[in-house]
């Protein structure tokens, strides 16, 4: 859609919003950028392995019984018949 202008005032109140946009667009862009930059630090990257790694050694603490429980039933199972 293209616009007419009737005087150069409208044209230039429309170039200087255009230009105000793309200047909050490129601000908001670098600071999603820095807080981005801040979110993924080595610290932060080794507490998510680790924390990753702990649950990990927690769900096989809590599901190891529970899989012995299973194979056991099953090979009792197969006994049987």
């Amino acid at each position: 859609m293209n616009k007419k202008y009737t005087s150069f005032e409208e044209l230039d109140k429309d170039i200087k919003r255009a230009w105000l946009q793309s200047e909050i667009d490129r601000e908001e862009l670098k600071l999603s950028l820095h807080e981005t930059k801040e979110s993924i630090t080595p610290g932060k990257i080794a507490t998510a392995i680790v924390g990753g790694v702990a649950t990990s050694a927690v769900l096989i603490k809590l599901l190891t019984p529970i899989a012995s429980f299973a194979i056991g039933r099953l090979l009792q199972k197969y006994k049987d018949q």
